[in-house]
């Protein structure tokens, strides 16, 4: 297995899906919810996590080349993208991109007082959105045969898995983080997801303008 790919995935899963992050977001969209339908609500957000993310693993690729997009090309916008997040992440406000406009976040409310909201919005957009779609698709197109793949898998696995966790004792753990602790993880993980945004955009920007390498 690939433990450099390995390290640098576990991150940039961890920073931009951060079960504790949204933590807060679950526990408010389902705060109607009885524990056991809250639980029912976290399996499913779970499984359509999963399948999300593995849909886009296999097919992220194929698309960008069905539109000619270039991977560089798609790490210089997705770069741009995770850093857009990683700012709203740091400054404390949040990101559009990420979390949706406000007109969105209204229609994510009503959703969430009226239906079901595993896929939306706590899978789509929250989750799995254009950050975490991004972070797939260039980890994928940096992996080098099959250790370089186990490593990216391995890794949203094990990102997804503590996520389950997580929103599976979304109560009992949401009553023991601060609103301290909550910030200064985000904060954190802000950070590194600006730190892995900039490398996504200097090597893209390296392959596409080779004149800035040397």
């Amino acid at each position: 297995m690939d433990t450099a790919l390995l390290v640098k995935a576990l991150g940039a899963f961890f920073a931009i899906m951060n079960p504790f992050v949204n933590l807060p977001i679950f526990l408010g969209m389902t705060s109607g919810q009885e524990p056991a339908s809250q639980r029912r609500t976290a399996h499913r957000t779970v499984l359509a996590t999963a399948i999300m993310c593995a849909v886009v693993a296999a097919t992220g690729s194929g698309l960008l080349r069905l539109f000619g997009v270039s991977i560089d090309e798609f790490r210089v916008a997705g770069g741009l993208v995770l850093l857009t997040i990683a700012l709203g992440m740091l400054s404390g406000h949040g990101s559009s991109a990420h979390e949706g406009s406000g007109e969105e976040k209204a229609h994510q409310a009503q959703q969430a007082a009226s239906s079901d909201v595993s896929f939306y919005p706590m899978t789509f957009p929250m989750l799995v959105g254009p950050g975490t779609i991004t972070t797939i698709v260039v980890l994928y197109s940096q992996a080098s045969g099959a250790e370089g793949y186990v490593a990216v898998f391995v890794a949203m696995a094990a990102v997804i898995a503590l996520m389950g966790v997580v929103l599976h004792f979304a109560g009992s753990i949401g009553h023991h983080m601060s609103l301290t602790l909550r910030t200064i993880m985000t904060r954190l993980m802000g950070m590194v997801l600006a730190a892995i945004a900039v490398g996504m955009l200097a090597a893209g920007l390296k392959a596409l303008l080779p004149g800035l390498a040397g």
